[in-house]
């Protein structure tokens, strides 16, 4: 799951897992973000912390509290990429934080090497 308000990085990151074979899903903002997440059960989410109506940091409290979608491996991908933003994250419950730009090879391999949940 691809969580970015910005269209044209959303997209970017939707053609890059679908052409890796991945299954992929949008949402634009944090609340759409955990309604997908509930239903499209992702074994991923790539989610920037700058979101509207419910920030990254919330979607990731949202989806560590709910017992189904708690193995979910939540990567945060975001422009906000200080010492301090990077711990915020991890507290927030994402395994991990990539600052933008990141590397489409890195992303990539993470997807790649993150165990299946289902």
């Amino acid at each position: 799951l691809v969580v970015e308000d910005n269209l044209d990085a959303a997209e970017t990151l939707r053609e890059m897992m679908l052409s890796g074979g991945h299954e992929v899903e949008v949402a634009y903002d944090g609340r759409e973000g955990v309604e997908k997440a509930r239903s499209f059960r992702p074994d991923v989410v790539l989610c920037d912390i700058g979101l509207p109506v419910l920030d990254g940091y919330a979607v990731a409290r949202t989806i560590r509290s709910d017992p189904q979608l708690a193995p979910t491996y939540l990567v945060a991908l975001s422009g906000y990429a200080t010492p301090e933003d990077r711990r915020r994250a991890l507290a927030a419950g994402f395994n991990r934080h990539l600052g933008k730009p990141a590397a489409a090879e890195l992303i990539q391999e993470i997807v790649a090497e993150t165990p299946v949940s289902g």
